[in-house]
């Protein structure tokens, strides 16, 4: 019972850090990356489907990415998808080609995009804690069922806080990662 709480608990803290790995993947840091556009979507034919199964989204060099529709018809709706995104680039069409400069960061957006990059690690790490008190709560639960006794519950508390700092840990490095990568120039 124990073992099958912390293991649930184990991969529900994998699964934060994988979606924190993810947002972050989507925080341009001015190196052109296919993953930029994973989230953008586009019409194709009454039904919004991501980019990447309309086209294929390659690196032309390192600022600048390719998207090449598998349909004539399909440039015009990418180009617009990608223009009026989040992400504040302006793509240059030649032909069925769309190519995507990626503009150099500022010292000020590099700053911002940090902020918002120690924003989601801090979410991630929230979840996380969030996940530490579930599990501390079904071992109260066991307790009052009798289930386990109050020293079983004791290590069992210990062992999800040593998992709890080794993931909070690893959000840490994830997000010095990041941050390093960003304020490169």
């Amino acid at each position: 019972m124990i073992d099958d709480i912390i293991k649930d608990a184990g991969a529900r803290m994998g699964k934060s850090i994988d979606a924190l790995k993810q947002s972050l993947g989507k925080v341009r840091t001015g190196r052109a990356h296919p993953s930029l556009l994973d989230h953008l979507t586009v019409d194709y034919y009454g039904s919004q489907v991501p980019i990447s199964q309309v086209a294929n989204v390659g690196v032309e060099d390192a600022r600048t990415l390719s998207v090449t529709p598998w349909e004539k018809t399909m440039v015009q709706p990418i180009e617009k998808a990608i223009m009026t995104s989040d992400l504040g680039l302006n793509p240059a069409t030649a032909g069925t080609v769309i190519r995507i400069p990626m503009p150099p960061l500022t010292e000020e957006t590099r700053r911002e995009l940090v902020k918002v990059v120690r924003k989601d690690g801090e979410a991630a790490k929230v979840a996380i804690r969030n996940i530490r008190r579930d599990a501390n709560n079904d071992f109260k639960d066991l307790v009052k069922e009798k289930e386990i006794s109050t020293d079983e519950e004791h290590r069992a508390q210990d062992n999800i806080q040593k998992l709890t700092d080794e993931r909070v840990a690893e959000v840490d490095r994830v997000l010095a990662g990041k941050e390093a990568e960003l304020m490169e120039i």
